[in-house]
């Protein structure tokens, strides 16, 4: 009994070494800016850099309406294959997966080439329509997570009860949608949430080539012209991708709560 205990432990502890040991290190680094001495001037500088801050509130709105876009799209999508059209499931399932299949830079490019400022819907033509173009593009990269999280808490819930409990009250559609579905697949709405803002924060290459001025092309600026300032980014956004984690789980945890007491 104790050796199979110790196994699992052991594989734990060297997973977690294998993680922990390069951010301990990337961290080191970024506190040595200053010769000689360990100092935090690399984060001073990158909390002082206007184009830091500018950035990542602009990835972070992003993230948000992509967040927003991609819970429109596919709850309904995801309770129609889920309780109406059960058939469709593998269709469904491999149009979510061909993003992780197609590179982005080739979607990106399509996009490009059929929302140029020459084409029939120029969405490249102004600032706000690239942004608008650039959350479809993240909410694409996205669907493959957020349907896959969203469907998880589906098959968790009796949608089809609950569906016709509702009908027999006198519920529409609609209501059927925020006051029942929605409430009871919360937690599994924040896990598709956190892996969309993840994928938006660190994001490269749709941003750099709709030229928007995202925390990914800052991030990889910044890596080809500083020293220790990428690592201090590094960390910083390690910390916000934890924050969001734990954000989750506190969350959740008082969905549960609240479900254990009712």
């Amino acid at each position: 009994m104790k050796t199979s205990r110790l196994g699992p432990w052991l594989i734990i502890l060297l997973g977690a070494i294998y993680f922990i040991v390069p951010l301990i290190a990337t961290f080191e680094f970024s506190l040595r800016k200053r010769r000689g001495e360990y100092s935090f001037d690399a984060y001073r500088w990158v909390f002082a850099d206007n184009r830091f801050i500018e950035s990542f509130s602009y990835s972070t709105f992003v993230a948000l309406v992509t967040i927003l876009v991609g819970v429109v799209l596919v709850v309904p999508a995801a309770y129609a294959v889920r309780v109406r059209m059960p058939r469709l499931r593998p269709v469904v399932e491999f149009v979510t997966l061909l993003p992780l299949v197609i590179p982005p830079i080739i979607i990106v490019f399509g996009y490009l080439r059929l929302y140029n400022s020459s084409s029939w819907l120029p969405m490249t033509s102004s600032p706000r329509a690239t942004d608008l173009l650039l959350v479809f593009a993240y909410a694409t990269l996205a669907l493959p997570y957020m349907y896959r999280a969203v469907d998880t808490g589906m098959r968790s819930i009796d949608a089809r009860t609950l569906t016709e409990a509702a009908q027999s009250l006198g519920a529409g559609w609609l209501t059927i949608m925020l006051r029942v579905i929605l409430p009871n697949v919360r937690v599994a709405l924040l896990s598709g949430a956190f892996l969309t803002f993840a994928i938006v924060i660190g994001e490269f290459t749709m941003a750099s080539l709709l030229d928007r001025p995202a925390f990914g092309p800052y991030m990889q600026n910044i890596g080809a012209n500083r020293a220790y300032e990428p690592s201090a980014l590094a960390i910083i956004a390690f910390v916000v991708t934890w924050a969001c984690m734990g954000l989750i789980q506190l969350l959740g945890r008082g969905r549960r709560q609240s479900v254990a007491a009712a």
